[in-house]
Order: structure tokens, then sequence, then C-alpha cells
């Protein structure tokens, strides 16, 4: 009964979120919009982006693309954040992520948060200083019992927006506790929505948990589905979804790191809406052996 208690609270705040999202914003103009774009490849020679290469669709149509910027070399931010829930587990892959932090070219600042209890502990903010960011990675405590997304959605709030693009690194169970197994959780879709709203690519590494919910099927079942889902929607990537034991992350981080330097910035006309919101977005090419990745929604006009 208490673990349901707190579930309807927590859902009660992560539709009140998303409602205030929703009022808070403004009328949308018939102005440009932007979104990031990655380009996703296996080979080893990854042609170069033009705007004309990118054919961008708004639901069924077409819009203009107006400018593509490349940003590899241009600042960003990345959030390495990592849920405690998964526990000693991951001690051995504790310094392929310091590894993956002091690999970071210069102008990418690098954060590390911890996520428990629907909320983070930001042991680092983002600084360019990798030494000092990797130092912090330590092990997970191996506290289970919150939602992953909801310490998401708060780190995100937490997370001054600046002029660099921001991406979130993620290690996590993907374990929702509060109930609502299904596709549709208010705690998830908030989560979703925030990322979006920010523009923000989550990229997730899935490891069990520590305890009972880690070898409970029908949960990992669950949170991998919704790690995947995160990941998708936001114009990410999900890593070792299907839950194999692995011996090292190296393969999935250098294959982030990849993408970080595979990304532009897309401007584009999207067509005339009479309120401000989100709308759906996906992008195609011609250029053989690649693929454009997006976030599935893209909000026009307002913060």
């Amino acid at each position: 009964m208490k673990l349901f208690q707190e579930f309807f609270v927590r859902v009660v705040f992560a539709v009140s979120a998303l409602a205030l999202f929703q009022s808070a914003v403004q009328a949308a103009t018939d102005g440009q919009a932007e979104t990031l774009l990655t380009v996703e490849s296996k080979q080893a020679d990854v042609p170069t982006l033009h705007r004309e290469d990118v054919m961008l669709y708004q639901g069924h149509d077409r819009v203009n693309v107006t400018n593509l910027t490349p940003l590899a070399g241009r600042p960003a931010e990345v959030f390495v954040a990592i849920d405690e829930a998964v526990g000693p587990v991951i001690g051995p892959q504790i310094n392929d992520i310091s590894k993956f932090i002091l690999a970071q070219p210069p102008g990418v600042a690098v954060g590390v948060a911890y996520m428990r209890e629907g909320t983070v502990d930001i042991l680092q903010k983002p600084t360019t200083d990798h030494a000092a960011a990797a130092k912090t990675i330590r092990i997970p405590t191996a506290q289970v019992g919150s939602s992953p997304y909801e310490s998401l959605t708060d780190l995100i709030k937490k997370w001054p927006s600046s002029s660099a693009r921001r991406e979130i690194v993620m290690v996590s169970s993907g374990i929702e506790p509060f109930g609502g197994n299904e596709v549709s959780n208010p705690l998830v879709d908030a989560a979703v929505t925030s990322a979006q709203r920010a523009q923000i690519p989550v990229f997730i590494i899935y490891t069990p948990a520590a305890g009972h919910f880690g070898h409970s099927f029908w949960r990992t079942t669950w949170a991998q589905t919704y790690l995947s889902r995160l990941a998708d929607e936001t114009g990410g990537e999900g890593y070792n979804l299907n839950g194999l034991t692995i011996v090292s992350f190296t393969p999935f981080l250098t294959d982030i790191s990849q993408r970080l330097q595979r990304q532009y910035l897309v401007a584009f006309t999207p067509k005339p809406q009479e309120k401000s919101g989100s709308i759906p977005i996906h992008a195609t090419t011609e250029l053989p052996h690649i693929e454009l990745v997006t976030p599935d929604r893209v909000w026009i006009g307002g913060e």
C-alpha cells in the first residue's frame, strides 16, 4: 500500500510537470526551428553532410532545411549519469567510464552525476578538466527502489542551458519500481519530454539492477523497453538492451564518442502552427551506408 501511495504521488507530480510545460508555452511563429542530428554509420569513412543531403519531414510532409552546421570540434557538455541501483556489478567497467571521460576533446565539458531517490547527486559540474571529472567516478551503492527516469528529469531541470550542445550518457538498469509497467508510464513520459524540450540526446548503457529486481524477468523486460524508448525518442542510442553479460563498456563508449563527432545542428522551416508545442520529425538521406538520427519530436515556439 505504501509503495502504491508513493507511486500515486509521483505520478501526480509528473503529470503536473507536463501540464506546466504545456501551459507555459507561448504562441508559436512561422519562423525557424532547430534540431540536433546524428549520423549513424558502421563505415570507417563517414562522408560530411551538406544541407542538400538532408531530407527532413514533419509528419508526412517534407520541410525546408535552411542551414546545416557541423558540430564536431564545437563546445559540448556531456553528463555521465550513473544509476545507484546497478550497484557493484559495474565495478569492472568503472575504469572504462573514466577512460571515456579522459578521452574527450578539449572543448567537451564533462559532468558526473549519480541517480537515486528520484533526484541526482551532482559530483562534478561540466568541466573541461577531464581528470577532475574522472576522479569523481565511483562504484554505485546498490541503492534500489527509486525511478531513474525521475532522476533524469531532475538532472535536466538542474542543468543550466548554454550555447553548447548538451548530451547525457546514462548507465542504468531502467527499472521503474513505482508500478505503471505498461507502454505509457508517466515518469518515463516526463523524462522523454524533458529531454526533447531541452534537445538533449540520451545515450544509454543497460546493466542489471542489484537485488531482487535485477533478476525479475518482467521488470527487466519493461526496463529495457523504457530505456530503448528514451534513447530512440530523444535522438540518442541504447546499448546492451538485450541484457547480455558484458566484459567491457569500451565498445559502447567508443561508439558514443564517434557519434558526438558526427552531429549537426539542422535549421528548418516548420509548417505553420496555431499553437506552440511539439511536432513530429524524422530525417533521411540518399547517401549510402549512413542513417540520420533525430529526436522523434521538436518543440516549437516556447521555452
